[in-house]
């Protein structure tokens, strides 16, 4: 017989909310204060992936709210549970992902006392969430619950956190799941409009640069239509690759490596920028404002503005309708002086480094080689260290969303269980989780869970022994390098130990049939690759000799 309203426990009330909101899957770890939410959920249409780590169910609920838009669930229970959460959550906080987290909590008896493994977890999560909140009150929870989800979902998209104390958990409640509202376009005002339509129009080196905002509006056909229509360059973040295809011959690449690139010159010679869901967490504004110039700003919401990002008009609406509402206005016939040259510069550069055959094998050559193996809507999923400079710069990217980067937090240990995620929603697609070493080691246990769900996608580990980025930084500023070496398992056998494919390079002309063979798999594979970073100082005298020069 079907329970009565006045018989539901909060903890069944609130996994009604969560299948109100359309959550068909939450990733995590049990605990001992979290058993009525356990038991909630395993009489719903919920599916629960139990992980290896808090901080990978993190990571995974971060890439389901990138690549859905609707915000990933992460559980954990309290204490170390709730503090393993905390890596994931501020990821998706930074890089605007829409994320809640559900955390369990000790009986509100207990919390007045020093008691076994209690924090205040609201004060923790305070800082990184857009809305943090314990339920204390019974009748509270479908309130709470409505409103988190509706912070995460809300342009700028962020986390949010419920802290759900085992005692109320267990009370019984008449509330029932708010409804969920959709949210209204918003337009911007037509004075604006006018204003950038203008400021475009009289530009002579007008520079579009697309950021994850736009990603997240998909407004990718609008960024390309402008962008051939008013002949103006664009430039992407390194979190809205494939914003504009990479063979439209407006498309200049990326922006946001440490040392200055060809790229920058399109800046340096801008009399006008115009940024296009940039958010100013992804890439300082101070990387490339280096002179006086106009700043147009289109956005779902206000900008944030330093001194070096003030933007003369703001465009503050549904991006693709303000891109189409300037398009009927703003009338320009000038093709961009140099742009192209600077692009032709850029993709001859990588291209004469990626046909390298030394081994261990150069950066730009395994990128070569991965986009072969990989289709134009087939999702890389990069980890964070030196590999992510090399992949930011030089991954060739036709589709956005198809190359995801941890960027405005930039934390190591993303690639693995992001990947797990995108291939869940994505199992038409291949998908490629590429990490270095030190990433990989991080949330490597992820395999595991990986295998139980049987989520067949590659791990790509770069292997160099050592904190490669770090390492890059500390040759450039000090000539040497300190305390960022160490040693390896045999990841091959690990692979294997873990119930997946273990591959092992061993010559620059089998990477590519290695990699092939293992996006072919049924399981999950890891291939491991020696990588020879000897390229990236090579770079940076590369760049600083090019602009010396200049």
């Amino acid at each position: 017989m079907a329970e009565t309203k006045k018989n539901r426990t909060v903890a069944q009330v609130l996994v009604e909310c969560l299948e109100a909101e359309g959550v068909d899957m939450i990733f995590g770890i049990p605990g001992e204060e979290t058993l009525d939410l356990m038991f909630a959920l395993k009489e719903s249409k919920i599916r629960f992936i139990p992980t290896r780590h808090e901080q990978g169910a993190a990571f995974m609920a971060d890439v389901y709210g990138r690549l859905t838009g609707r915000a990933g669930v992460c559980l954990s229970t309290l204490g170390p549970g709730a503090t393993n959460l905390v890596t994931g959550v501020a990821d998706a906080y930074l890089d605007g992902a829409p994320l809640v987290a559900i955390t369990g909590q000790v009986g509100t008896d207990r919390m007045q006392l020093t008691s076994h493994q209690y924090l205040d977890l609201t004060a923790m999560f305070a800082p990184i969430t857009k809305r943090s909140k314990m339920v204390v009150c019974p009748d509270m929870v479908a309130e709470i619950t409505r409103l988190c989800f509706k912070y995460a979902e809300w342009e700028k998209p962020g986390a949010t956190h419920i802290d759900l104390p085992n005692d109320v958990a267990k009370m019984p409640t008449s509330c029932r799941p708010l409804k969920k509202q959709e949210f209204s376009r918003r337009y911007a005002s037509p004075e604006s409009i006018h204003k950038a339509a203008e400021a475009i129009s009289k530009a002579q080196r007008p520079v579009i640069l697309a950021g994850i905002g736009a990603v997240r509006a998909k407004a990718s056909q609008a960024v390309t239509e402008m962008a051939n229509r008013l002949h103006i360059p664009v430039v992407n973040t390194m979190m809205a690759k494939g914003i504009i295809s990479m063979d439209d011959p407006y498309s200049m690449g990326t922006l946001g490596i440490p040392q200055k690139d060809y790229i920058n010159q399109l800046f340096d010679q801008a009399d006008l920028v115009i940024g296009v869901g940039y958010d100013i967490v992804e890439c300082s504004p101070r990387k490339w404002n280096t002179h006086p110039m106009e700043i147009i700003d289109i956005s779902a919401r206000f900008t944030e503005v330093n001194r070096a990002y003030e933007p003369e008009v703001e465009v503050i609406g549904d991006i693709t309708e303000s891109i189409y509402q300037i398009l009927r206005i703003a009338h320009r016939e000038k093709e961009p002086v140099g742009a192209f040259a600077i692009a032709r510069q850029i993709w001859e550069d990588f291209s004469q480094m990626a046909e390298d055959n030394s081994f261990p094998m150069k950066p730009a050559r395994i990128l070569k080689d991965i986009r072969e193996a990989l289709g134009e809507e087939d999702i890389l999923v990069s980890d964070v260290g030196a590999h992510k400079i090399w992949i930011g710069r030089n991954y060739p990217c036709y589709k956005p969303n198809t190359c995801l980067i941890s960027n405005g937090f930039a934390s190591m240990g993303f690639a693995v269980p992001g990947a797990i995620t995108a291939k869940i929603l994505n199992p038409e697609k291949k998908v490629l989780a590429v990490t270095g070493d030190g990433g990989f080691m991080m949330n490597s246990q992820e395999l595991e869970t990986a295998v139980r769900e049987k989520v067949p996608f590659v791990t790509l580990i770069w292997e160099d022994a050592g904190y490669g980025l770090i390492r890059w930084k500390e040759e450039e500023q000090f000539g040497d390098s300190y305390g960022v070496e160490f040693s390896n398992p045999d990841f091959q056998a690990y692979a294997q130990a873990m119930h997946c494919k273990g591959y092992r390079v061993k010559s620059a002309e089998e990477f590519l049939p290695v990699l092939q063979e293992a996006l072919a798999q049924t399981v999950p594979s890891v291939v491991v690759v020696p990588v020879d970073y000897s390229e990236n100082m090579a770079l940076s005298h590369r760049l600083e000799e090019y602009f010396t020069k200049k």
